[in-house]
């Protein structure tokens, strides 16, 4: 059970009774006659064959409330989609997949890549860019959330805790972020986020000085959490990261185009496991290495595009500044950690430190040599100036595609 002390410049929403899921899916329920709701799901094919997503979708099934489910599908080809039709059709929810790698809209991305308006990267983010723009584009729903498919612990309260704060119709909230201790198995997770976040804000606080965006950023509990709603028109004007800075990116442009007043975040959960990322230390494109890497180069654009200026002086600063504030956290982990009756490996802990302390040098130095990079994917508002019809296309395109006939029954 959390507590009850607001600790940032954001509204932060507690499990302070363990209220029943039935009980707040009643609520959600009469909200929903004013603001219904829709649910993104980002996923691999090889995650309908993993140990999370059977469960994940049995109790999505159960949510009364929801209008309509969009699964983004990727990797997978035309056998595999027709399997995972199979697999979806339980849901009583209107629910639609978008096969991003088939036909029609791999037909559609190499229009807009000949305009250089395409995701330039294959990823989540252009997964959920696409499931963005046929939300809009289906216009079922006031209130979207979206979380991961390889959730191990996930139950449907999850879900009516993160819809709760903004569509509700007397709340203002207009995106709500979740988060959650890391913890399975006996052992304190999170790696990311403990040892490579939290010490880089504070570090950056040092070099850079206050900055209300770094302030909103710390007052996040788990900023890395993948799961979030919103209003469904912020997916309209937000540019969503192709690469792994999609969460940090997410909270940077919610927080550019909304006062702080009107985004929250909500304890979801009393633990959390999903599927672990490997540190994947001798390999800068996979894993954790790649993870920091992202995140890091995420920041320093963002900061930069707030008037601080780096240069290769201040990354050497910032990483030495960031390595002792991060050892001094894995002490205080450890004896969380050891009065909770968890196990934590300390050299493991500085292992990454470690990693992510040069990674820091090298977003650095990526970021000083290539100063034109462009990680976002466009809004879709600056495509739909482009190619006026384009949703309407969108929407055609996955309608095709989810046409009865090869297998399951589709509520239309």
């Amino acid at each position: 059970m959390s507590d009850f002390h607001q600790n940032g410049i954001i509204t932060d929403f507690h499990n302070l009774t363990h209220r029943s899921v039935d009980s707040l899916e009643a609520d959600l329920v009469q909200f929903s006659r004013q603001r219904p709701m829709s649910l993104i799901l980002p996923s691999l094919y090889s995650e309908l064959e993993g140990p999370a997503l059977n469960h994940i979708v049995q109790e999505i099934a159960a949510a009364p409330y929801l209008e309509e489910v969009v699964i983004g599908l990727d990797r997978a080809d035309e056998a595999q989609f027709r399997h995972a039709r199979e697999f979806f059709a339980r849901l009583p929810q209107r629910h639609r997949i978008l096969w991003n790698d088939g036909p029609k809209l791999t037909a559609l991305d190499r229009e807009l890549e000949a305009r250089g308006l395409s995701p330039q990267e294959p990823g989540k983010g252009r997964n959920v860019w696409y499931c963005a723009g046929y939300v809009q584009a289906s216009a079922r729903s006031q209130v979207v959330a979206l979380h991961d498919c390889d959730i191990l612990t996930y139950d449907r309260g999850m879900l009516a805790r993160l819809f709760y704060p903004v569509a509700h119709p007397h709340f203002n909230y207009e995106f709500c972020k979740g988060y959650y201790p890391r913890i399975a198995e006996g052992k304190l997770n999170g790696r990311v986020s403990r040892l490579m976040v939290t010490p880089l804000l504070r570090a950056l606080k040092v070099i850079a000085g206050p900055l209300p965006y770094l302030d909103y950023l710390d007052s996040f509990r788990y900023p890395l959490s993948g799961e979030f709603a919103m209003r469904s028109d912020v997916l309209d004007g937000i540019r969503i990261p192709a690469d792994w800075g999609l969460e940090i990116g997410v909270l940077s442009e919610v927080q550019r185009n909304h006062s702080t007043h009107r985004l929250c975040q909500v304890d979801l959960a009393d633990s959390y496991d999903h599927k672990h990322q490997p540190v994947s230390e001798d390999d800068a494109a996979a894993g954790l290495n790649r993870m920091s890497l992202d995140i890091a180069k995420a920041l320093y654009r963002k900061l930069a595009t707030q008037g601080v200026t780096f240069s290769a002086e201040d990354f050497r600063t910032l990483k030495a500044t960031y390595y002792r504030l991060a050892l001094d956290l894995i002490e205080a982990y450890d004896h969380d950690a050891t009065m909770n009756g968890l196990t934590l490996d300390r050299h493991a802990e500085e292992q990454a430190v470690e990693l992510f302390a040069r990674n820091l040098l090298d977003a650095g130095a990526a970021f000083l040599d290539n100063p034109g990079e462009r990680p976002f994917i466009a809004s879709w508002n600056r495509v739909r100036a482009a190619i006026p019809d384009v949703l309407e296309r969108l929407h055609d395109a996955v309608e095709g595609d989810n046409a009865p006939g090869c297998a399951g029954s589709y509520k239309l």
